[in-house]
């Protein structure tokens, strides 16, 4: 089962994130939004899995500077379109395994589900 993990390569949570994967000798493949970006079939597939809510992070520098009116009533297809454009507003990491997908860096979710 091939492991992806996608964020920005110089996110805190994601150097939490990959040196966990990396002590427990899981081998995966980093995607760094910043130099590859994300697809809109990817991130559409992703928010079917886990909802386009817990992909969008809106605590991060990149959504709260947005203007009022990009955050105004948003809905999945807005949320989606921001987030293709703005990859840093996609909540990091996302961790995908096969079918299973991780959204965020918590070690008990990872020591329960990454085999």
């Amino acid at each position: 089962m091939a492991t992806t993990i996608y964020g920005i390569k110089a996110c805190d949570t994601m150097k939490k994130a990959r040196a966990w994967l990396d002590e427990h000798q899981v081998p995966y493949a980093f995607h760094d939004y910043k130099s590859s970006g994300i697809d809109a079939k990817t991130l559409a597939g992703w928010a079917k899995k886990v909802g386009w809510e817990k992909l969008l992070n809106r605590a991060g520098t990149t959504f709260k500077k947005l203007p009022d009116a990009d955050k105004a009533d948003i809905d999945e297809a807005k949320a989606l379109a921001l987030m293709v454009e703005k990859p840093s507003m996609i909540k990091r990491p996302v961790l995908e395994m096969g079918r299973e997908l991780i959204v965020g860096f918590k070690p008990e979710d990872y020591a329960a589900k990454v085999k």
